[in-house]
C-alpha cells in the first residue's frame, strides 16, 4: 500500500465540534510489528472521541494534530506487519485501535493485534463496530460489581442508568444473561426498547421516581452501573443495600473524591470509578455472545464516511439510542 492514498476525516485542533472535522486525502498507513492494516468497513463514535476533540484530555490526547478519531472498527485485513501469524490478508475482524493514534474515520487503519479478534459471518460489520468500547465497558463494569457470568451468581438487584445508550443497552442484556434483577432508567421514548432488552423494571428518568432512582417494587440495589452524569451520591445512597456499590463508567473529579471519602471513612457503601482496560478475551467474549444471538448491538443510525460530521453532531447531542455507526 506504500505510496497510495485514502479518504479520511480529521481535525486540526481542539474544539470546533462537527464543524471542526475536515475531509482529506492522506497516505495509507503501514503496519509495524504486531500490527495489521485494515480496509475498514465500519466504525462507531463514542463520547470519548469528541471529548478528546474538546480538549478534556489535553495535553495527552491527541499526541499531535491533525488527528483522525475513532477507535472501534470492523474491517478486512489488507496487510500484516512483521511477526504477525494470527491473521492473514482477507480475514474479517473486529478491533479496537490504539487510542493515541486512533484512525477509525478513514478507509484504512492500522490495528494492534492484541486488541483484534476474528469477526464471524453471523456478526455484521455494523454490529461489530459497536462492540469494542461499549460492550467491553459494560462487561467490565458488571465484573467490577462481582458478576461472574458462570451460572454461579447470587441473586442481585442492579440499577442501570442511561440504559438505552451505547453502553447501557449492553449492560441490560449482559445483566439479564447473569440472571440479575434489572431496574433501568431511560427517556420515555425508549421505555419499550429497554424492556425488550430484558429489563424487569424501567423508569422514565424525567419522572419523580425516575429522578430519585426509586425501584417500582421498592427493592434496594446491590449495585448500580452508572452510565450517565449529573446524579449526586446523595441520590444513590438511600437506594443501595448495606454493602451497595455504584460503578461509575464516566467518573468526574467529584466522583473520584467521593470514592476516596468512602474509603477513608470505612463506608460499606462504595463508589467505584471504572476506566476501560482493553482485553482481547473480553472482546472475544462479547463477539461470541452476539454470534450466539444472546446479545445484540442496537444501532441508532448509520452514516457514510462522506457525512461523518452528521454522526459526530448526533453523538455530541447526547440522545442516541444505542450506537452511532459510520460506514466506509
Amino acid at each position: 500500500m506504500a505510496g497510495k492514498s485514502m479518504q479520511a476525516v480529521h481535525y486540526s485542533g481542539y474544539g470546533g465540534g462537527a464543524a471542526g472535522l475536515k475531509h482529506v486525502e492522506v497516505p495509507i498507513p503501514s503496519p509495524k510489528k504486531d500490527e495489521i492494516l485494515l480496509k475498514l468497513e465500519a466504525t462507531s463514535i463514542n463520547p470519548f472521541d469528541w471529548k478528546v476533540q474538546k480538549g478534556m484530555l489535553r495535553p495527552f490526547l491527541p499526541p499531535k494534530f491533525p488527528f483522525i478519531p475513532c477507535v472501534d472498527v470492523t474491517g478486512e485485513v489488507a496487510e500484516v506487519g512483521p511477526g504477525v501469524r494470527s491473521f492473514k490478508a482477507g480475514d474479517k475482524v473486529v478491533a479496537m485501535l490504539n487510542v493515541s493514534s486512533s484512525g477509525g474515520l478513514a478507509e484504512y487503519a492500522v490495528a494492534p493485534v492484541p486488541f483484534t479478534v476474528s469477526r464471524p459471518p453471523e456478526l455484521s460489520p455494523v454490529e461489530g463496530a459497536g462492540l469494542p468500547t461499549a460492550a467491553v465497558t459494560a462487561l467490565q463494569a458488571l465484573k467490577a460489581a462481582g458478576t461472574k457470568f458462570g451460572g454461579t451468581d447470587e441473586p442481585s438487584n442492579v440499577l442501570i442508568t442511561a440504559a438505552s445508550g451505547g453502553v447501557g443497552h449492553f449492560v441490560v442484556q449482559l445483566a439479564k444473561l447473569a440472571n440479575l434483577h434489572v431496574t433501568a432508567t431511560c427517556g420515555a421514548r425508549n421505555l419499550e426498547l429497554v424492556k425488550s432488552l430484558g429489563a424487569d423494571e424501567v423508569l422514565d428518568y424525567k419522572t419523580p421516581d425516575g429522578a430519585s432512582l426509586k425501584s417500582p417494587s421498592n427493592r434496594k440495589y446491590d449495585f448500580v452501573i452508572h452510565c450517565t452524569t449529573g446524579i449526586a451520591w446523595s441520590t444513590f445512597e438511600p437506594n443501595l443495600t448495606t454493602n451497595g456499590k455504584v460503578i461509575d463508567i464516566t467518573p468526574s473529579v467529584k466522583a473520584v473524591a467521593t470514592c476516596v471519602l468512602k474509603k477513608v471513612t470505612f463506608s460499606k457503601k462504595k463508589l467505584v470509578p471504572l476506566l476501560l482496560a482493553p482485553k482481547m478475551e473480553d472482546l472475544n467474549f462479547v463477539v461470541e455472545l452476539v454470534k450466539e444471538g444472546k446479545i445484540k448491538t442496537v444501532v441508532d443510525s448509520r452514516h457514510p464516511l462522506s457525512k461523518a460530521e452528521e454522526a459526530w453532531a448526533k453523538s455530541i447531542d447526547g440522545h442516541a439510542t444505542g450506537k452511532i455507526i459510520v460506514e466506509m
